[in-house]
């Protein structure tokens, strides 16, 4: 197979496939090392970036998969939210990233980081499909563990959690948290 008709065919794949696709898989389908489609897939994306596509090869989820260019959010996002309220609330969006930073992760455990019951937002994010159980506690009850899915990693454009920024990155220190006391305080 030349390399313009491996190009060829896994423009072709990923542009009908509805989930990132393994590296292995493709592989699989053109009969060639999983390094060679690496390769291919690394000179496929910097062609885009260079020729400044409204679209990007990126790689997701451990897989390979077209999505919209980052520059282009704004115009993506009002075709995609046009008359929709599927928005996550605060409350869902702070249990994912409890679930996303500290998986695998309990019901009772989200509860009592967020100071609330939080099982209609658990039922919620498993069945918009962002979070799943992923084990059983081994202690007593037995409780339910959870964990974030492919999909949350696909929607975020993630390849894997460890890509999540650093917490560290997203808490105030101590001179803004001490400013804030203050205010609360009146002082």
């Amino acid at each position: 197979m030349s390399p313009s008709e491996q190009v060829r065919a896994i423009e072709a794949v990923l542009m009908v496939a509805p989930e990132p696709v393994p590296p292995g898989l493709l592989a699989e389908l053109l009969e060639v090392p999983v390094e060679e489609v690496e390769a291919v897939c690394d000179r496929l994306a910097e062609c885009y970036r260079s020729e400044q596509r409204g679209f990007v090869l990126a790689r997701v989820a451990g897989g390979y998969r077209f999505q919209s260019h980052p520059d282009q959010a704004g115009f993506v996002e009002r075709f995609v939210l046009e008359g929709q309220s599927a928005r996550l609330s605060a409350a869902a969006l702070e249990t994912l990233a409890i679930v996303a930073y500290k998986q695998p992760v309990s019901r009772a455990q989200m509860s009592a980081i967020r100071g609330v019951n939080v099982d209609s937002v658990v039922r919620m994010l498993a069945q918009r499909g962002y979070i799943e159980e992923v084990a059983r506690h081994p202690g007593p009850g037995q409780a339910v563990l959870y964990g974030t899915t492919g999909l949350f990693l696909e929607r975020l454009g993630l390849d894997s959690v460890d890509h999540l920024p650093p917490l560290g990155d997203l808490v105030p220190g101590p001179e803004t948290v001490e400013a804030l006391e203050a205010g609360l305080r009146g002082a």
